[in-house]
C-alpha cells in the first residue's frame, strides 16, 4: 500500500443502503479505499457485493447514504462522467464487444494520459499474442485480463472489479489478482474487488470487508482475517449478521 488512510481517500461510503424497487440490497454499508490500496469486498452470494459496488457507478439507487471518490460526491453522475474523472469499472460478465479485437478495446479505451498498450501488455504479456484476435475468439481467462486492461488503459484513480474468477479456473485466478496489486502499487489506483476464491483474495488485499444479508459484518487486514477463518466461516454462514464477528475481532486485534 502506498497511502494511508488519512490521505484524500480513493472511496469512501457513508451508510450506503441501495437497492432494486425501492427494495434495500445493501444497509449502511461504510467502507473506505485509499489511494495506492487494495481492498477485497468478501461475502456469499446475495450478500450485497455487486449491488454495492454498482451504487458506486450509478447502476444501482442509492436509497440512502452517500459516495464520494477522491472526496467528491458522485450522486447523479452518469458511468460516462465518472469515468472521466477516473473511474473504471470492471462489472460481473466483462462487457466486452466480441467483434472488436484487443487493441481495438484498448483504443476505444484510453484516454489523454492514459497508461501505453505497452503498459498494459507489461502487466499481462499473455495479452500480445492476442491483439489482433476478437475478444469474442479469447478464452475466458484472456477476455478477463482484457477487461482489466481495458479499465487500467486510462489509468484510473479508482478501479472496481466484480467477480474477478467468474468461470475462471483458480490457476488463472492467481495470475489475475496480482495485476490488481501493480495497478495499486505503479499507477496510485485505489481497487475494490469482488471475489469468491477468499483465501487468494485475501493474499494481495491490504484490507477486507466482509458482508452478509447486505451489511457489512467483519473488517481488517487480508493477514488478519486469513489468520482468523473461523471468523470468515461465521461470517460466510449468517451468524455474524448482527456484528458478533466484528466485535470479536476488535477484542482480539
Amino acid at each position: 500500500m502506498t497511502s494511508t488512510l488519512t490521505d484524500a481517500l480513493a472511496l469512501r461510503l457513508d451508510s450506503l443502503t441501495a437497492g432494486y424497487n425501492g427494495v434495500p440490497a445493501t444497509r449502511e454499508v461504510t467502507l473506505e479505499v485509499a489511494p495506492g490500496e487494495v481492498v477485497a469486498l468478501l461475502g456469499p452470494n446475495g450478500a450485497g457485493k455487486t449491488t454495492t459496488l454498482a451504487a458506486v457507478v450509478g447502476l444501482v439507487k442509492t436509497m440512502q447514504g452517500t459516495v464520494t471518490v477522491h472526496g467528491e460526491p458522485v450522486a447523479g453522475k452518469p458511468v460516462h462522467r465518472l469515468a472521466r474523472e477516473g473511474v473504471s469499472y470492471v462489472p460481473e460478465g466483462r462487457a466486452l464487444f466480441f467483434g472488436l479485437t484487443v487493441r481495438e478495446h484498448m483504443a476505444l479505451a484510453r484516454s489523454r494520459g492514459g497508461a501505453s498498450v505497452d503498459e498494459i501488455l507489461d502487466l499481462m504479456p499473455e495479452l500480445r499474442k492476442c491483439l489482433a484476435r476478437k475478444a469474442g475468439l479469447l478464452s475466458g481467462g484472456e477476455q478477463q485480463m482484457l477487461a482489466i486492461g481495458r479499465a487500467l488503459v486510462s489509468r484510473p484513480k479508482l478501479l472496481l472489479v466484480d467477480e474477478l474468477s467468474l468461470g475462471l479456473a483458480p490457476v488463472i485466478v492467481q495470475r489475475l489478482l496480482p495485476v490488481l496489486s501493480r495497478a495499486a502499487g505503479d499507477m496510485g489506483a485505489g481497487v475494490l474487488f469482488v471475489e469468491q476464491h477468499v483465501a487468494l483474495a485475501l493474499g494481495v488485499a491490504d484490507r477486507a470487508y466482509v458482508m452478509s444479508h447486505g451489511r457489512i459484518v467483519l473488517t481488517g487486514t487480508g493477514a488478519e482475517l486469513a489468520a482468523r477463518r473461523d471468523l470468515l466461516t461465521a461470517s460466510y454462514l449468517g451468524e455474524s449478521a448482527g456484528g458478533d464477528a466484528a466485535e470479536q475481532a476488535d477484542k482480539e486485534g
